[in-house]
């Protein structure tokens, strides 16, 4: 059974950090398309980091988020510098396990498996 578990999140003042991790249970999700999305109240869910392979950000967290895999562990993070208020949201891992064909790693829809998600508040 394919289970993706994250924690890491917090309360933090503005320009302040924090690491989220997501922990994978269930295949070695080092293979697959990994992702981290994250959805404000009254908002869409939104992209914020993907890897498959190389690394993918949404232009609002580049030069300030960093995602990378622990292997090892099989266990992703997502490392949050410079956090701003507008920050503030739940955040969710995502693997692509089971979808096959071509796909846009920044689509929620090209996710299969979500984690239960983090909370993230960054106060002024």
């Amino acid at each position: 059974q394919v289970q993706l578990v994250e924690s890491g999140g917090g309360l933090v003042q503005a320009g302040g950090s924090l690491r989220l991790s997501c922990a994978a249970s269930g295949r070695t999700f080092s293979s697959y398309p990994m992702g981290w999305f994250r959805q404000a109240p009254g908002k869409e869910r939104e992209f914020v980091a993907g890897i498959s392979g190389s690394t993918f950000y949404a232009d609002v967290v580049k030069g300030r988020f960093t995602i990378s895999n622990d292997n090892a562990k099989n266990t992703m993070y997502l490392q949050m510098n410079s956090l701003k208020p507008e920050d503030t949201a739940v955040y969710y891992c995502a693997a692509r396990i089971d979808y096959t064909g071509p796909y846009y790693v920044d689509k929620r829809d090209s996710y299969d498996y979500w984690g239960q998600g983090t909370q993230v508040t960054v106060s002024s």
